[in-house]
């Protein structure tokens, strides 16, 4: 996979805010060296966010995003300020553009405590420093300055963009534990097979993401990933010798792979461990037990991070809306969402079901939960529901037992 194919939920976000006017555009012109973004001497050119994929050294595939200006108004200002807030909910690190030529106003302090408030790592860039005529400015792009968070920029001239990139490239801790999707919960030359079904739903030619995503990270463990559709996996099966040491399946074969996989061998599925992989799975198991509780006229938000086609059989639209019937026996009413089109408010909401994230960024994951805990709604995803719906749970997190112990198991 080429670094202009990996997935945008695996970029990091960088994303550029602050006041109309303050060089925002050009900046991002200058940092990713194209004309991405329009620049003008108008106030409020960018009136959308604007987004391109690119490499950056040393952090490496990552999306960089231009926002309308912070100070915006007016009923379409307004628009655009929302917007603004929406994109930081998947930033990963975010850098202040203001002018050089003033301190910060209360509008940017405002965005600075945004982005303490929600722990992003931040950048202060000073720019248009060209026009500036102080003796301080030409020494402070120092490394005493840019350790601070600090750095004084020329996006016309393009000055100090090469070191701008260095203090994003370390503004940013790659160095830390990092939890994969499966592989550092299997052992070397464990044997792993893939329950991958081949139906209407799936996309023609291909795998989804995290089927690519649990193959690569088997293979990198050093592990066997054996792959079969559900109709051929109890043959499969009785051909292996020794067994498989686990089983993953995707949540819509959960019912019939369950009755097919022998107790003695683990059994998860893709949803729970993007789950655990998006940092959301031990809310996700706690939240399914709401199901019990449902009653009839409660509205539930069934949400999925990308968009595409709905087929007769959509596991979002069709299958779980289904399943919740048989389970409650409940009249309740379904709403759904796709890609950005997240609820800001939840409270009229019983329940969200939310797809396992693949395509969104852990932030944006993480961001949709606290929504979910802030207004008092449980929050679990599609792996998970269905799981519980069909009395499997406590089986399928065999394979993560410490929150197997939070799962009474099924009689």
């Amino acid at each position: 996979m080429s670094l202009n194919d990996t997935p945008s939920g695996e970029r990091l976000r960088i994303s550029f805010f602050g006041k109309r006017n303050a060089g925002k555009s050009s900046l991002v012109n200058a940092v990713t060296g194209q004309e991405l973004a329009v620049v003008s001497d108008t106030l409020g050119t960018t009136t959308d966010p604007v987004s391109k994929a690119m490499e950056l050294l040393p952090l490496g595939p990552v999306v960089i995003t231009d926002t309308p200006g912070f100070d915006d108004s007016g009923e379409l200002g307004e628009l655009r300020v929302r917007k603004t807030k929406q994109i930081l909910n998947k930033t990963d690190i975010a850098v202040l553009v203001t002018d050089a030529s003033r301190e910060l106003d209360a509008s940017e302090q405002e965005l600075i405590d945004i982005f303490k408030n929600k722990n992003i790592p931040y950048i202060v860039v000073k720019n248009k420093m060209d026009l500036v005529k102080d003796a301080d400015v030409s020494t402070a792009s120092s490394n005493e300055k840019a350790a601070s968070g600090e750095i004084y920029v020329s996006a016309t001239e393009k000055t100090n963009i090469y070191e701008l990139k260095e203090l994003i490239g370390r503004s940013v801790n790659t160095d830390g534990p990092s939890v994969r999707l499966v592989g550092d919960v299997i052992e070397p030359e464990q044997t792993i097979v893939l329950v991958i079904p081949i139906d209407e739903s799936a996309p023609k030619g291909r795998l989804i993401l995290p089927q690519q995503q649990a193959i690569r990270d088997i293979l990198e463990a050093g592990a066997y990933a054996v792959t079969t559709r559900e109709t051929e996996l109890e043959a499969l099966l009785k051909k292996m010798d020794p067994k498989p040491d686990l089983v993953i399946t995707d949540s819509q074969a959960f019912e019939i792979v369950d009755k097919i996989v022998p107790e003695d061998i683990l059994l998860t599925s893709f949803s729970i461990l993007m789950a655990r992989y998006k940092g959301f799975l031990d809310t996700a198991v706690r939240g399914a037990a709401a199901i019990d509780e449902l009653k009839d006229g409660d509205k539930i938000l069934i949400s999925e991070g990308c968009t595409h086609h709905r087929q007769c059989g959509d596991i979002g639209t069709v299958k779980i809306p289904r399943f919740l019937k048989q389970k409650t026996g409940r009249e309740l009413e379904i709403v759904t969402s796709s890609g950005t089109e997240f609820p800001e408010d939840l409270s009229e909401f019983s329940l969200v079901i939310h797809c396992g994230g693949c395509m969104l960024t852990s932030r944006e994951m993480v961001y949709r939960m606290k929504c979910a805990e802030d207004a008092g709604v449980p929050f679990t995803n599609y792996g998970v529901a269905i799981a519980y719906m069909k009395g499997i749970l406590h089986r399928s997190l065999g394979v993560l037992p410490e929150l197997q112990k939070i799962v009474e198991p099924t009689v």
